[in-house]
């Protein structure tokens, strides 16, 4: 006599992908989060960091990146490479901080992006200029 499957099933559609070294669980693609879980906090904690560092590096406490990286304790390839978000586009820094938009690159592709011109970051960051992304997604 066999018994009935008490077992249930449920299908989410969901896609694995590296983002920051680190697998990370993307939703389906017509799913809306909610305001507080659309950004990454990675890219929040790193974008505050680097206006901390501007700041500082214009308030004259220090005079070159290497002594604002011997004073934070981390290596002064990484804070230069960090201290570029305290330059992206206004633009892509209000949809980022107050709207938190989700984007479409790693914290290390949107320290490249803020070499790009102003009007050009919005696409690559919010993935609506694929031509442009495509260099910078890995």
């Amino acid at each position: 006599m066999t018994k009935p499957d008490d077992t249930i099933r449920i299908l989410i559609p969901l896609k694995v992908r590296k983002k920051n070294g680190r697998p990370k669980i993307l939703p389906p693609t017509d799913y809306l989060p909610s305001e507080d879980q659309a950004q990454d906090p990675h890219i929040l904690r790193a974008i505050g960091r680097a206006w901390g560092w501007r700041r500082r590096m214009e308030a004259g406490e220090f005079s070159t990146i290497q002594e604002l990286a011997e004073a934070v304790g981390l290596a002064e390839r990484h804070v230069s490479r960090q201290l570029r978000l305290a330059y992206l586009a206004p633009e892509v820094m209000k949809q980022l901080v107050y709207k938190r938009e989700v984007i479409a690159v790693t914290v290390m592709q949107l320290t490249e992006c803020s070499a790009l011109p102003w009007q050009d970051q919005a696409g690559v960051v919010f993935g609506s200029a694929p031509d442009t992304a495509r260099h910078y997604q890995g």
